[in-house]
């Protein structure tokens, strides 16, 4: 489905303009971005070119994009979520740079482009991955507390994202799970921490903003987790189904890795029946939500049907 066709109720609701969302988005998280991170010629200079060389590579600013829909359906407004939006796009990136280090996925393309220790180097490709997570918390930081959820909740939420139960526990049990059989049990355990965290956090968040209740608050959460799994089946079978241009990173590393996906586990036809029952399942969870919620539900439509 084109972008521009996404609906953003696949019923009654209001169609989203979504390539109109995105690009507006995607301007206004830049900017943002481009505000709260120090120049390039801060010093250490190095370290600022290279935080910036993977932040401002092209990348989609999905979970971004997810945090301003998400305080939008709920009644919020971007002026308020973009520290938020911004400090997870920080930590989406610091986690990226450390996955394509040669000690993990060891890949020399990101985004279309020479991964950043390919450019400077690993020393300073990890130090730039450890600016950016708590380049994370100073931009969140800047944001104010509502009365349902205080600065103490916000930094809450993004430490156990980001931390060793969530994010960085799905990169180990990822890292530990090549090179031998891995059950889709445990593959799930792997995609619900290294996609699912930050995707929910992201929207989480997003609902923060706008001092949502806690059922709008559930909702979301749910919506984060299911579509989280989700994207990552489909990542899964893209690695196997696209090639490295389309995808603008190595494709195949997986198969190459022996690394655990659910392609490998239980065959392309059955992944793409769980990549179907995951997304019916999102969108289910935003089925009390009112029209507000247009972006979130074309976002969920883009994301659960991307050929790259």
């Amino acid at each position: 489905m084109p972008a521009s066709q996404a609906r953003g109720n696949r019923g009654s609701e209001t169609p989203c303009d979504l390539e109109d969302f995105l690009r507006r988005s995607t301007q206004a998280v830049n900017q943002a971005l481009n505000r709260f991170l120090p120049k390039e010629s801060a010093k250490p200079a190095t370290l600022h070119r290279a935080m910036r060389y993977s932040l401002f590579a092209g990348g989609k600013r999905l979970r971004p994009a997810l945090c301003l829909a998400a305080a939008q359906a709920c009644g919020g407004n971007w002026a308020d979520a973009m520290p938020l939006a911004c400090a997870v796009e920080c930590i989406h990136t610091y986690s990226l740079i450390h996955d394509d280090l040669p000690a993990m996925d060891d890949d020399d393309f990101r985004r279309g482009k020479p991964t950043n220790h390919k450019v400077f180097g690993e020393g300073i490709a990890i130090l730039a991955g450890d600016a950016l997570l708590t380049q994370a918390f100073e931009i969140a930081a800047q944001s104010h507390g509502w009365p349902r959820y205080s600065h103490r909740d916000i930094v809450r939420e993004i430490s156990v994202a980001a931390g060793s139960r969530q994010l960085v526990a799905g990169q180990v049990a990822d890292l530990e799970g090549e090179g031998r059989k891995t059950t889709a049990k445990e593959l799930k355990y792997i995609h619900e921490r290294k996609t699912s965290a930050l995707l929910s956090c992201s929207v989480r968040l997003g609902g923060m903003s706008a001092n949502c209740t806690p059922s709008q608050l559930q909702a979301l959460t749910r919506f984060g987790y299911y579509v989280g799994l989700a994207f990552q089946v489909i990542d899964d079978i893209l690695d196997v189904t696209q090639t490295s241009e389309k995808l603008g990173k190595t494709a195949g590393k997986d198969v190459q890795a022996r690394k655990a996906t659910y392609p490998a586990i239980v065959g392309l036809d059955r992944s793409r029946q769980i990549a179907r029952r995951l997304t019916a399942q999102a969108f289910s969870a935003l089925r009390n939500l009112d029209q507000r919620a247009a972006a979130l539900r074309a976002l969920a439509d883009f994301l659960l049907q991307r050929d790259h």
